[in-house]
């Protein structure tokens, strides 16, 4: 009987210790994915200071360039996890568009409407005031999904979320009346 309980608690020990293990692993490993509901949304300039980017993680086995405007940002296999590029300033209300080069595929993939990309899909998923004045954006690297958005992570400061902007109040209205003094314009020469 005495053999059964230490083999008994012998088992339930290295159990233990090994659903332990596994959970530090799964920690250790875990990164930040941008929630569901923002994929196609754009990354604006929300702020007048520097754009601060930071590598969050990835879990994918491609190996993926993360580029603004050419300029290598980070590389999902190569960059260490937290590590920040000053991307400098911008003016307010820019559109920063980022692609996601797959050495693996040769396909790139950008930030905003599926449009953009060569499957028509949108492969990244963009979440706006994920940490206070941070936008989170994690990035799909397969052509036509599994759109877990896993690839590659990376936050900023300084950004907002946003669909396509529109014009103001104000520049609507303006362009409104001008547009109908022409009309007036015209039909006043034609009578």
């Amino acid at each position: 009987m005495n053999t059964f309980r230490t083999r008994i608690s012998t088992t339930f020990a290295r159990v233990a210790a090994a659903s332990t293990l596994a959970l530090f692993a799964m920690s250790a490993n875990a990164f930040p994915i941008a929630s569901p509901g923002g994929e196609g949304l754009k990354v604006i300039v929300g702020g007048t200071g520097h754009v601060m980017a930071t590598y969050q993680g990835n879990s994918a086995s491609y190996s993926n360039d993360l580029l603004l405007d050419g300029v290598l940002v980070f590389n999902n296999h190569t960059t260490p996890v937290g590590s920040t590029v000053d991307l400098g300033t911008f003016a307010l209300g820019t559109e920063l568009v980022f692609q996601l080069f797959v050495h693996d595929t040769g396909n790139s993939f950008y930030t905003g409407p599926g449009s953009r990309n060569p499957d028509g899909q949108t492969h990244a998923r963009v979440q706006g005031d994920w940490e206070p004045g941070t936008t989170l954006v994690s990035f799909e690297d397969l052509f036509n999904g599994p759109f877990e958005f896993n690839d590659l992570s990376f936050s900023f400061t300084n950004t907002t979320a946003g669909p396509t902007r529109v014009p103001e109040p104000n520049a609507f209205l303006l362009m409104l009346a001008g547009i109908s003094l022409i009309g007036l314009a015209v039909r006043w020469r034609t009578a």
